[in-house]
């Protein structure tokens, strides 16, 4: 937090920009760095490139399950809980539609914003269009925690961190004091 392409607007990427060998690159790094840590979301702008792509880790077995409540944004653990198979999905120029009118607040992270966690009110259930990494059209829905944290990673690329999403303050809590007071048990 704090350098300035994390509060720009990322750019859309050209169709024809994907296949490069540049642009391929910086997804190879970014699943290098979500990798290294523990992440199951990462935007371009943290890693200050101000490109609309993002990586978001799904677990295959709870992608459109109908309730899902639980988690935290940078964490990948309680993701791959379920059945072990967490697919990371390249998102290039994602465009998300909110589906129904339903809600749910819960705790999230950042890898922008070490060691805070806060409770963010979002849309459960949501559609996806967007590229892949191999400039291939692909749609989907998600719902609970998938969605969150696609919206949490797309809210990067319009310079939105989860903080300014808070209704409230109060929840916001360094990591220590969370895992003490707040922690599901």
């Amino acid at each position: 937090m704090g350098h300035p392409v994390l509060r720009e607007r990322a750019r859309r990427v050209d169709p024809s920009e994907i296949l490069a060998s540049s642009f391929q690159k910086l997804i190879d790094d970014m699943l290098e760095t979500l990798d290294a840590y523990d992440g199951i979301g990462l935007a371009a702008p943290q890693v200050h490139e101000s490109v609309r792509l993002v990586l978001v880790g799904i677990n295959e077995g709870r992608r459109r399950e109908e309730d899902q409540d639980e988690g935290d944004v940078e964490e990948a653990e309680d993701a791959e809980e379920e059945d072990g198979s967490l697919s990371v999905y390249a998102l290039i120029n994602p465009e998300i539609k909110v589906v129904g009118r339903e809600t749910g607040e819960d705790w999230e992270g950042c890898l922008s914003l070490p060691g805070l966690r806060g409770r963010v009110r979002r849309p459960n259930d949501v559609t996806l269009a967007a590229l892949d990494r191999e400039a291939n059209r692909i749609e989907m829905r998600l719902r609970g925690y998938p969605a969150r944290v696609l919206q949490h990673e797309a809210d990067h690329l319009d310079g939105v961190l989860f903080v300014d999403r808070m209704e409230s303050l109060e929840t916001l809590t360094f990591l220590e004091e969370y895992s003490k007071y707040w922690m599901r048990d």
